[in-house]
């Protein structure tokens, strides 16, 4: 009678930084272009958002140049407007999406009375898009495809596939699972790209407790990483194809070089000259 033979398993998709970021007020931010964004580029900026107050704060009318923002709450809501002529509320569940392209101003502030709680986050334009037109959508919970545990936000996974014109291959996901469920991620095969940002509770993965507050990176690579919440618990997930090229920044900008950025500055004063002389700055 033969022996079994054993077949080890693989080790787990090893995390290789975590941190809280840094908080101020109703913001935590996770990741900056300057730090985290290198690593995860395209994903170049995170912010948590939970305001634990009466009144979401007021971001006033701001610009962004090179790169597209994707706001999404997770519990109460905020207004917004943008320069392409889009104003209104943003519920709990829904979607902000924001391809500045050469220029664009836009706001976010108090909705609804009670607390807010969400994610917002920038994503790096490939030279084709990043001095193109700007385009803004808003999508409300019912219109974004879940497949299991997971809402697809941007990108496709497991047969749902997100309205939103992804500029380059990403997938961004909202997960919810609640106390000893498990899920497992398998990215696609080319994204070596691949965070996750605890928005409630804790989870379990590649042997360690990954707690609220918290980004976390995983090493480069297509290795699939299974989730089990230890408490009820909310995520962000992100995965992509690297972003190639380099970030050039300005202060609400970032391209792929220093003309495309003094070409989206020049614009981005453009509608601010409009602005001023239409009083709203």
């Amino acid at each position: 009678m033969s022996a079994a033979i054993h077949v080890a398993s693989p080790p787990p998709r090893q995390i290789i930084h975590r941190t809280r970021g840094r908080t101020h007020g109703a913001v935590t931010r996770l990741m900056s272009p300057g730090d985290l964004g290198e690593i995860l580029k395209p994903f170049v900026f995170l912010d948590l958002l939970d305001s634990k107050a009466d009144r979401f704060p007021n971001f006033g009318l701001h610009p962004h140049s090179g790169l597209a923002t994707l706001t999404y709450i997770a519990e109460g809501s905020i207004s917004y407007e943008d320069t392409n002529g889009a104003t209104g509320i943003l519920r709990a569940g829904g979607v902000e999406w924001m391809r500045a392209g050469k220029g664009v101003w836009h706001s976010g502030g108090a909705g609804d009375p009670g607390r807010t709680r969400g994610f917002q986050l920038w994503v790096a334009l490939p030279p084709h898009l990043e001095l193109g037109a700007s385009e803004s959508l808003y999508q409300g919970a019912a219109d974004i495809p879940q497949v299991g545990p997971a809402r697809v936000l941007l990108g496709r996974y497991g047969g749902g596939a997100s309205a939103i014109e992804a500029p380059s291959p990403i997938n961004y996901l909202a997960v919810r699972l609640k106390a000893g469920e498990t899920w497992r991620y398998a990215p696609p095969q080319d994204h070596s790209v691949l965070w996750i940002a605890l928005g409630k509770g804790a989870v379990e993965a590649s042997h360690e407790t990954l707690d609220h507050g918290e980004i976390v990176v995983f090493e480069p690579g297509a290795d699939p990483v299974e989730f089990k919440a230890l408490t009820d618990t909310e995520f962000m997930l992100g995965s992509a194809v690297r972003h190639p090229h380099d970030l050039v920044l300005g202060y609400y900008s970032v391209h792929t070089s220093a003309e495309a950025l003094q070409a989206g500055e020049a614009r981005i004063d453009e509608i601010r000259d409009t602005l001023v002389a239409k009083g709203r700055l």
